[in-house]
This record gives structure tokens, C-alpha cells and sequence, in this order.
């Protein structure tokens, strides 16, 4: 059960990377419907700037191409800043305070609706989109929402920021511009200086061997100070997390030496949608491995239990499991880059629904084997009785299980109504029952029931392979033909086999009882007795009465049960097998 709940467990975290996608699935609309929602949708800014993401895209494109006039058409400049010289001041200083270690959010946080983010508990007409420090002092920079001039909708810089960032002064230049060649600034690519790029590079480079350096060193000291992580399943945990781990390291230092060198926040932005990649990527991968390492353990387990249907199930999840990883991380990698993959995901959503009813017995056969391993009620070899079908259970499979009957015919039930229907196992019994009524003939006598009744559970206290508790026999009624003693018991036994060899035995032994007591078994008709026959024996008759005659006397006669003394002092006096037997001692 614990593997099964480990291999569910890649689904959760999954599902609980990506829940953040958003997916709206909708139901085809007829023609009309279509037109009616194009001619109510908002006509594309030339400039992108309808959603937050847009405009700040833009205006970063704008800065690429040092375009300063374009620039200018993302910001909302208050009243005293006219002139596109003074503009130009404005951007420029906006764009020096973002490379001086400023923060522009990256590209898939930064909401792509037109409406802005919503949730951000801050006025509904303002996205805050990154922050920039002067003195020690952190400014946030908003967009604010406005209208063009045909009244609709669109996201600019807004003039709050714009009047704050106007009354600064940029004096010093980046730390980057202060030690990288005069060579290096010559020439620029993508509005970078192309020494940016380079540096960029190599710090990508560097920033992964320090990340495995880093890594080398934890995992040489955990397994100094922890034995355990010298040995599976430790091992293998720290083996399917160090390539992750270092992934994810290098990224975080990349991007945090990136931002302390001041590199260009054109340069950041470009590499932001590389750098969040690889984290999903280091995430991926992460679960990927554990995937295999849960698979390999459980399977493991489930071999050292003989349970090899087990394995086909643990196999297959694992499968799904992959499958699932590879999934969500396309469409999270596709995100990220800025694909919108909301059409995609409802059509993928849809038509997964579809696929779900047109297999819905095959999964109702899949989670009914999946219950029959995790919960293991039966196993291959049992004998059970499952509905009205008793029989060995021969193979379980993904699908279906097989059970040999009584009649050596092969019966195949699908494990969804397998693993619903009533399943009785005899293969976990701890004890076997032995429970019979015997009828005596009507002649007997009451002593000779005491006799019958006090020496037929001498038999069974006697027996080592009777249970004491409860071990009873009883004088129950009179019968249509008979009087009825119960006897009820329960026999140690390793298997059905021997139990009707002992069971055997009992019966021989209460059959010599009842010899002994000078009565017979009755029978369910009338007896009609001729002048020849004897009757019952009037010697043994006697001999029984007088014997519990003496019971009276010396206040022994154990009716209507046995002493505790009685029992221990008849504790395994019998011996079983019974003496002559050639299986006896």
C-alpha cells in the first residue's frame, strides 16, 4: 500500500506545480454567436499595450532598438514633462535604474489579460511589475490602466512612477560599464553592448561548475556523517535529486550574479524565459527520477512478497506517471516562453473526457486491479470463494483474474466486479471447524447420554489438536427419531488436507464412545424389532450406568461441564496420530 500511495504521490506534485495555469474550456458557439463575440472583442493596439505583458514586452523591444520615441508611447508623463528631450531623460533614467540591480518581474508572472491582475490586492487599474532602489530606498514601478483615444483599454507606465523616476538624477554608471573594455561597448546586439553577452555566457558557465562544486561538496559530507546515506534507499534519493539540484543552483546564482554585476535588464529579461526553462526543467527531471526510483523499489518489494502482478500495475503507473511529467512540462515550458496554451489544454481537456467514457470499463478494470494489489484480499495460489464461484486463484492480472474451479475449469472474471463482489478466502483461516450433531436412539438412557456426553469431551480435551476454547458438546433435543447431542470444536490444522485427517480421527474415537456406552446411532426411520434381534446390550448398558452410578457417589460426575482440574488432568492424554497408525509414534 505504502508503494502504491509513492507512486500516486508524482501526480500531487504535479498537479500542484502547474495548478497555477489557467484553463478555460469552452463549448464550440454557432456562427452568430461568433460574430456577435468578434465584433464585442477589443480591436490589437499596434503597440501591444491592451495587457500588462504587452506593454511591458514593448517597451523593452522599443529600449532594444534604442528607439526612444516609441519608448516614450508606453509611459504616462505628467503634466510638466512635454518635450521628447525630457521624455528621453525619463526613459533613460528608468532604464539605468532598472540595471542597476532593479527587478523586472518575468515574463509568464506578468498578467497577459486585459483586465491586469486582479488578485494582487492593490487597486484594480494598477499591476505592479518590478521595483528599483535609489539610496537604499525601493521604488515600485506600476502600470496603470488608461484609455486610448478610442476609449479603449490600454496598460502604460504609470505617471505616479513616471513623476517619481523624473525627479531622479542617474550620476554613476553601472559596476559592468566600469570594468568591462571600452572594446566591448562598441558594438551592440539586441540594444546590449556585445561584451554583456559574452559575460553573460561565461557566467552561465561558471555558474554551473560552482553549483557542482557546491553539490559535490554536501552530498561527499552527508555521506561522512550519515552511514545511511550509503545505502539504498538513500542513495538512490540523493542520486535522483543532485542533477535537479544543480540545475536549480546554477540558475539561482546565475541570476543572482547577473543582477549584482548590473548586466543590462534587457539582457535579463531575454535570458529570464532560458533561466525559469531550466528551473521547470530541473523540476521535471527531478520527478522523472524519482519515478524511476519508486518504480524500481516497489517492484523490488513486490518480487520479494511473490507478488508479480504487482509488478505489471507499478509498471504501468509509473508509465502514466512519465507521461504525466512530460505533459504538464510542455505546457508549462510553452507558458513560460509565452505560448498561450489555453486553447490547447481545453481541447486536450475535452477530449480527454471523451477518451475517459469510451474507456470507462477499462479504467473500472484497471482501478479494480489496482485495489487487489494495494489491498491484497487474495493472492495467486489462495482457494477462495468469490459470489458463487469457489476455486484457485491461478493469475491477477491488469485486466482480469483467472480462478481453476472444482471442476478443473478456467473461470476469468474482469477485476472491477472481481474486487466489488464478495471475496471469502479460506487461505487466511487460523483454525478449521469441526461441528456435527449426532442422533442416538430413542431407548438410551439418561445415564447413558451423561456417559456419552462426559466421555465424548474427555475425547475432545484429551486431543492436541483441539482447541479448549470452546471445545463443547451438548445434549441439545429431541428429535423427530433421535436425541441430538451437538459437538462443536475448533482443530489446529496447516491446511484443509490435514484437517479431514484429524477431523477422521475424532469421529473413530466418538464412534468407540459410543460403542462403549451401549447405545447406538438412530436412524431417520422406524426400527422394527423381530424376536432374533438382541436390542441393546444390557451387559454394556449396565456397566455404563453403574459407572456414572459412581460419578454420584464420589461427587464427580462432570455434568453439567468439566472441573477446571478435570480438563488440565486430561490435557493431551490421548495421542494423535492414534497408536497403530502408520503415520503414529
Amino acid at each position: 500500500m505504502k508503494s502504491i500511495t509513492r507512486v500516486h504521490q508524482i501526480f500531487i506534485i504535479c498537479f500542484l506545480l502547474f495548478s497555477s495555469i489557467d484553463i478555460q474550456a469552452q463549448f464550440p458557439l454557432s456562427k452568430t454567436q461568433n460574430e456577435e463575440q468578434e465584433a464585442k472583442e477589443t480591436p490589437k493596439d499596434p503597440l501591444g499595450r491592451r495587457t500588462p505583458r504587452g506593454a511591458v514586452n514593448g517597451f523593452i523591444d522599443a529600449m532594444a532598438e534604442l528607439n526612444y520615441n516609441k519608448a516614450a508611447k508606453y509611459l504616462n508623463f505628467p503634466a510638466g514633462i512635454s518635450t521628447e528631450k525630457e521624455k528621453e531623460r525619463v526613459i533613460r533614467i528608468l532604464q539605468g535604474l532598472f540595471d542597476q540591480k532593479g527587478n523586472i518581474q518575468s515574463y509568464y508572472i506578468i498578467s497577459n489579460e486585459e483586465s491586469g491582475k486582479l488578485d494582487d490586492d492593490i487597486d484594480a487599474n494598477l499591476d505592479q511589475i518590478g521595483s528599483v532602489k535609489v539610496n537604499g530606498e525601493t521604488i515600485p514601478i506600476f502600470l496603470e490602466k488608461y484609455d486610448d483615444e478610442a476609449g479603449h483599454p490600454i496598460w502604460l507606465f504609470s505617471s505616479k512612477t513616471t513623476r517619481a523616476i523624473s525627479s531622479l538624477n542617474l550620476e554613476n554608471p553601472t559596476y559592468i560599464d566600469e570594468i568591462m573594455p571600452g572594446v566591448l561597448k562598441k558594438h551592440l546586439w539586441g540594444g546590449v553592448p556585445a561584451g554583456q553577452w559574452i559575460i553573460a555566457v561565461i557566467l552561465i558557465a561558471i555558474s554551473y561548475l560552482i553549483s557542482r562544486l557546491i553539490v559535490s561538496v554536501i552530498i561527499f559530507l552527508l555521506k561522512k556523517i550519515w552511514k545511511k546515506a550509503r545505502h539504498s534507499p538513500i542513495s538512490g534519493i540523493i542520486t535522483a535529486l543532485k542533477l535537479p539540484v544543480k540545475l536549480y543552483m546554477a540558475v539561482w546564482i546565475f541570476v543572482s550574479i547577473s543582477r549584482n554585476l548590473e548586466l543590462s535588464f534587457i539582457l535579463r529579461q531575454k535570458f529570464s524565459a532560458i533561466t525559469i526553462t531550466i528551473g521547470i526543467a530541473a523540476i521535471l527531471i527531478l520527478l522523472w527520477r524519482l519515478s524511476d526510483f519508486i518504480g524500481k523499489i516497489t517492484q523490488e518489494k513486490m518480487l520479494l512478497r511473490g507478488n508479480p502482478a504487482g509488478v505489471s500495475i507499478v509498471l504501468f503507473l509509473q508509465r502514466a506517471a512519465k507521461i504525466a511529467i512530460v505533459a504538464f512540462g510542455i505546457i508549462a515550458i510553452l507558458g513560460a516562453i509565452g505560448v498561450d496554451v489555453t486553447t490547447g489544454l481545453a481541447a486536450l481537456g475535452i477530449g480527454g473526457i471523451a477518451l475517459a467514457l469510451g474507456a470507462q470499463k477499462t479504467i473500472e478494470n484497471f482501478v479494480g486491479s489496482v485495489t487487489l494489489i494495494a489491498d491484497r484480499p487474495i493472492r495467486v495460489g489462495d482457494f477462495c470463494k468469490v459470489g458463487e464461484i469457489t476455486g484457485t486463484i491461478e493469475k491477477i492480472g491488469i485486466r482480469s483474474t483467472r480462478i481453476r474451479t472444482l471442476d478443473r475449469t478456467l473461470i476469468t472474471i474482469p477485476n472491477g466486479a472481481f474486487s466489488s463482489d464478495t471475496i471469502e478466502n479460506y487461505a487466511y483461516r487460523d483454525k478449521f471447524r469441526f461441528a456435527s450433531i449426532l442422533n442416538f436412539r430413542y431407548e438410551t438412557s439418561s445415564d447413558q447420554l451423561r456417559f456419552l456426553l462426559t466421555e465424548l469431551r474427555k475425547t475432545l480435551y484429551s486431543h492436541p489438536k483441539v482447541y479448549e476454547d470452546p471445545a463443547r458438546i451438548r445434549f441439545i433435543g429431541f428429535g423427530a427419531h433421535s436425541l441430538d447431542i451437538e459437538v462443536f470444536a475448533y482443530l489446529e490444522a496447516r491446511s484443509y488436507e490435514e484437517f479431514l485427517e484429524i477431523r477422521e480421527d475424532l469421529m473413530l474415537r466418538m464412534m468407540e464412545v459410543v460403542d462403549r456406552s451401549g447405545t447406538d446411532f438412530a436412524f431417520p426411520s422406524q426400527t422394527i424389532y423381530f424376536g432374533k434381534d438382541p436390542g441393546l446390550s444390557k451387559e454394556k448398558s449396565a456397566r455404563a450406568e453403574a459407572e456414572v452410578e459412581n460419578w454420584r457417589k464420589e461427587r464427580e460426575m462432570p455434568i453439567p461441564e468439566f472441573t477446571r482440574e478435570q480438563i488440565d488432568a486430561l490435557r493431551n492424554q490421548s495421542s494423535y496420530p492414534p497408536k497403530g497408525s502408520s503415520t503414529g509414534i
